[in-house]
């Protein structure tokens, strides 16, 4: 296999800086190297110098600081040469606890094998003004999901292929227990254009290397998120709330992406075309735009990275991630998988922020003369901000924003099938997805049947709890805010004469946990029926006619997904085709696949991801005259 550019002195690429133990930055490095393992408590009891490295004016990064050796702790002789004779890591030493602290992020199962853990108080620290957990999210931290590579939890930002602290930092929570994940480097307007700068001079070399290079490093990248996929799930669970049987699957989407575009960077064409002059040819080329500025949410906080980033550099683009404030480890772990694949320096960046600073940074990129290209995803509201910064340079934009997605069930569909449809497309993620069903609107002739089915269905299949225990399905809102927002809903709705069938209130396992809800006798003018609710609301409607249908589900601003039940084939295209949405799910609840295109229509975004179509939003396409023929 030919090596990476930029991993020697050959290539397209300045060499890499040199990190500790002589290994250069994106060099495959050994690993584990956690303090569970020799390596790592033999470095950490050799202790690591803190040193500045000059990166350039008013760059600089701190390395980790020294951790001094505890001979009179360390194994016994007869432990250690019974781990040689097996070939096993030797056991944690003080040495390797001091290195695990040197981390500084408080992680359920990130100790290793053999490592004293701190008392439970010091690690849960819940967030003034919330409950402290309860005793069975005690047992889920203290008995953790071990395993977690230390290598992947990153705070800092990654800049041309370094790691860089920043001036202040911010705190990151466990939305189940409100306990401090983590404290991640604040970035502001200097780091954001600074990384601007480095992509931009990335993007020089980047885009000359050939498209089985792109293609290559893209596979190892992908490789690498599966052989730790294990790891990066906890990540998800832990900093979003969702269940990890769900973070799993969001792991094999997100690599899923990066596989796609590695094969689709060599299916890049264009065209020739004989105009109709004599002597003449056209040609047609596509060429990368440049640098990508890339938003993403916290929802899927690996997949949308994936998605959007995977695009961008097989068609030769650059990228700057700004994670959303409430999930940033994933883009950082994702940022540390980039690098050990040979991603070169400068080519995928990642600059976190805090809620406080979100807006000028966001400007910042969008605004930086140095970006072409603008992909978000997020709310509608903060999309139209974006487009505005973008308009006074004309950049070309990506926008996946919200929804309100219908799910029709017509008489002729089967009820059954519906109801296990809905189940899958409303409470995925806890209703916190943009394509997830909001108005559910139920024919006449089966509306009794299906209210009661669906509310059997959700008393035996969701179950609340911490994303880490098994057989969870339903882990927290994000934050007290989203918690409020189903509050205000419900509420509204049972005033003006809805019935609650099911859940309607908090759940006591938290203040971010929410009962599943079900709820009939929904009408138009009730704010659930027009205003997306981004948690487990499930409101049905009762209709009439399938003009009727169609009439309630396009009377909206935004059109992302809907999602029908039928078993008549006119009705099947007839609905299909008058449905005002980027995506149809006939007789099916779930819909995302990396090999279709992803997006929506009216307020609910520009352009599209995924698919064959995705990397063409990344590209610029060129016309060619040759004369003189």
């Amino acid at each position: 296999m030919n090596p990476a550019p930029g991993r020697g002195d050959s290539g397209p690429f300045p060499p890499r800086p040199n990190l500790p133990g002589g290994r250069r930055a994106g060099s495959q490095a050994p690993r584990p190297s956690g303090p569970g393992s020799a390596s790592g408590a033999a470095s950490a009891a050799r202790g690591w110098r803190t040193r500045c490295s000059s990166l350039g004016p008013g760059r600089r990064v701190l390395r980790s600081p020294r951790v001094p050796a505890a001979r009179s702790l360390r194994p016994p002789p007869a432990t250690l040469r019974s781990c040689a004779r097996a070939r096993l890591p030797v056991p944690a030493t003080v040495a390797a606890a001091a290195w695990a602290m040197a981390t500084s992020f408080r992680l359920r199962g990130c100790w290793g094998p053999g490592l004293a853990r701190a008392p439970l108080g010091r690690l849960l620290r819940p967030r003034a003004g919330c409950s402290a957990p309860g005793r069975a999210q005690l047992r889920s931290y203290a008995g953790g999901p071990g395993g977690l590579s230390a290598a992947l939890l990153r705070t800092e930002s990654f800049v041309g292929g370094r790691w860089l602290p920043a001036a202040a930092t911010f705190p990151v929570y466990d939305p189940a227990s409100g306990a401090t994940l983590g404290m991640v480097a604040d970035c502001g307007v200097p780091e954001a254009r600074a990384a601007v700068h480095a992509a931009h001079e990335a993007f020089c070399s980047w885009k000359v290397v050939s498209v089985k290079e792109r293609s290559s490093l893209l596979r190892k990248w992908y490789d690498l998120m599966m052989q730790n996929k294990g790891d990066l799930a906890k990540l998800i669970t832990a900093e979003s709330g969702k269940p990890l049987k769900e973070a799993e699957a969001e792991v094999l989407y997100s690599a899923l992406f990066l596989e796609w575009f590695s094969e689709e960077a060599r299916r890049i064409y264009g065209d020739v075309i004989y105009p109709s002059a004599k002597g003449r040819r056209a040609l047609v080329l596509k060429q990368p735009l440049g640098v990508a500025a890339v938003i993403t949410p916290w929802n899927f906080p690996s997949a949308m990275i994936t998605r959007k980033v995977g695009a961008a550099l097989a068609a030769g683009c650059t990228v700057v991630v700004k994670p959303a404030e409430d999930t940033p480890f994933s883009a950082l772990a994702l940022a540390q998988l980039a690098n050990e694949a040979g991603i070169p320096p400068g080519v995928y960046n990642v600059v976190p922020c805090s809620r406080s600073k979100a807006k000028e940074v966001g400007k910042a990129l969008c605004t930086d003369p140095l970006v072409s290209k603008i992909s978000f995803t997020g709310s509608t509201a903060t999309g139209k901000v974006l487009l505005h910064y973008a308009a006074d340079s004309v950049k070309r934009v990506s926008m996946e924003l919200g929804g309100l997605a219908p799910f029709i069930v017509f008489d002729s569909a089967n009820v059954d099938q519906a109801v296990e449809g809905a189940l899958a497309s409303k409470f995925r993620n806890a209703g916190q997805t943009c394509v997830c069903s909001n108005r559910f609107l139920v024919q006449r002739g089966i509306h009794d049947s299906f209210v009661k089915k669906f509310a059997e269905a959700m008393k035996r299949s969701l179950r609340v709890g911490n994303g880490f225990e098994e057989g969870t399905t339903q882990g927290p809102l994000i934050n007290e805010k989203a918690v409020e927002k189903v509050e205000k809903h419900v509420s509204d709705a049972v005033s003006k004469g809805a019935t609650v069938v099911m859940g309607g209130k908090r759940h006591q396992f938290g203040k971010n946990f929410f009962e599943p809800t079900l709820l009939s006798s929904v009408t138009k003018d009730m704010l659930c029926a027009h205003e997306e609710t981004f948690g487990p609301l499930a409101p049905v409607i009762k209709f009439d006619t399938e003009e009727e249908a169609i009439a309630i589900a396009n009377a909206t601003e935004v059109g992302l997904a809907g999602y029908f039940y039928s078993q008549d084939p006119a009705q099947i295209w007839r609905v299909a085709e008058q449905l005002e949405v980027g995506m149809v799910g006939v007789n099916e609840g779930l819909i995302s696949s990396v090999e279709c295109p992803f997006g929506g229509v009216k307020q609910s975004g520009l352009g599209r991801e995924g698919s064959k179509y995705g990397i063409d939003e990344y590209l610029e396409v060129k016309y060619v005259c040759y004369g003189g023929l």
